[in-house]
């Protein structure tokens, strides 16, 4: 069960420390094979990969690309309630999305001329969707649809083939009605590498994201430059705050729906109320003994933490520090106290918001910043997927306002050549008056 510390008992640098671990770190053996796995992606193309993913995955693989016979198979596989849980989640991701997409803008000068933005999407854009034992259809909706309404041209998905080679039925579909064109059996570091250099099957991309073990997330740090990349996608984490009148049962139900993620996740209770703690601990383990995954939620709830703190706005502090994937505030009037959360990924209201719904059908992604990473980052949107450029149109009159000011800025700095650039304008308006 998980650790239970009393902010009235233990000292405070005690808790901050349980808080601020951030994310995992790779081992130097850990870098060193993920670089060996990315250089040899690089040099030899679809035989490493075929080669990793027989290894790892599919002993048998003849194919990377999954083939249109694949994508017809996987429609009449999949059940009519799949079927409509994944339109109706594409389609509220969709709806969710749309109103934030930002448009270029211009502001004209003064003395002639025009500064702006032009905001562009990328063209093509690469999902990575773990698998293996499990599906994640959800994952490719919560990341490809933010990517189709941004306007990408090309969105390709890598995800492990199963022992038999097959990818489920239920993420070809999510694919295929989220707005990918192409998907590949490929996991792992190698998936990584080869959405980055491109091989003689799968073309080179501008962008990855999506989450995965710490393997992917160490290939998509190592391979930033040569590629975009999300964020670093650790160990799911959930966060709730609950006051005196939060139901018990509630809290458990959602501490365990991120914990049953793998045993790495974390969760945190911050609450001022001592019933509302032990209530909790008892709900806790009378739900594990129902879930499937029990040994996983164990594990995972022993390295959580529970802290009673000495007010609710202590409780904010903490959960602001610990800055969690998903924090759930279990209060009465969420709203006023919404305003109190400075870092979180994704913030769910009150007692009726569980947190499978933000992971599955409310319509924000679910790909959120995880190891405190959510003091400085932000989910997978639409603007993931964008790029913007500055313009500078200046008139000779705005250079001439313009001018003192730069010529002083590059005497400072020791740049002639800049001082030059207007120097060398400004004389040939000169000589062309006095010709």
């Amino acid at each position: 069960m998980l650790t239970v510390l009393d902010a009235r008992a233990t000292p405070i640098k005690q808790i901050h420390a349980r808080l601020q671990h951030g994310a995992p770190q790779p081992t130097p053996d850990m870098e060193a094979q993920v670089r060996a796995i990315c250089e040899r992606v690089r040099t030899e193309g679809d035989r490493a990969l075929l080669d990793y993913t027989r290894q790892w995955d599919c002993p048998t693989l003849d194919a990377l690309e999954v083939s249109a016979q694949e994508f017809d198979a996987a429609y009449q596989q999949v059940s009519e309630s799949t079927l409509s849980a994944i339109r109706h989640a594409a389609a509220r991701v969709r709806r969710f999305h749309k109103p934030m997409r930002p448009q270029s803008w211009h502001v004209l000068e003064a003395h002639g001329g025009w500064l702006g933005q032009i905001v562009r999407p990328l063209a093509r854009v690469g999902v990575y969707a773990p698998g293996g034992r499990a599906r994640y259809p959800s994952t490719v909706i919560m990341n490809a649809v933010p990517a189709r309404v941004a306007g990408v041209e090309e969105i390709i998905l890598c995800t492990p083939p199963q022992q038999d080679g097959s990818v489920p039925a239920s993420v070809l579909v999510a694919a295929r009605e989220s707005g990918v064109q192409r998907v590949f059996k490929v996991g792992g570091a190698q998936a990584i590498a080869a959405m980055a250099y491109g091989t003689e099957t799968l073309p080179a991309v501008e962008k990855i994201v999506g989450p995965g073990n710490l393997y992917v997330a160490l290939a998509k740090r190592l391979l930033w430059g040569v590629v975009g990349v999300d964020l670093w996608a650790g160990p799911s984490e959930v966060a709730v705050i609950a006051d005196a009148h939060a139901n018990p049962a509630y809290i458990a139900a959602d501490l365990l729906t991120q914990l049953e993620h793998g045993a790495e996740s974390v969760g945190y209770l911050f609450t001022p109320s001592a019933r509302v703690l032990q209530e909790t601990l008892a709900a806790l383990e009378a739900q594990l003994h129902e879930r499937a995954r029990q040994a996983i939620l164990r594990e995972s709830l022993a390295h959580s933490l529970a802290v009673l703190t000495r007010s609710l706005p202590e409780a904010f502090e903490l959960a602001n520090l610990a800055a969690p994937e998903h924090l759930t505030l279990m209060v009465q009037q969420p709203m006023h106290w919404l305003s109190h959360v400075r870092n979180a990924g994704c913030i769910l209201l009150g007692s009726d918001t569980p947190q499978s719904a933000g992971d599955y059908l409310a319509g924000p992604s679910h790909t959120l910043p995880t190891g405190r990473a959510a003091r400085f980052e932000s989910p997978v949107s639409v603007e993931t997927f964008l790029k913007r450029s500055s313009v500078i149109a200046l008139s000779r009159d705005a250079l001439r306002q313009l001018a003192p000011d730069i010529l002083a800025l590059a005497d400072e700095e020791g740049f002639e050549a800049h001082a030059a650039a207007v120097q060398i304008r400004l004389q040939h308006e000169e000589n062309d008056a006095n010709a």
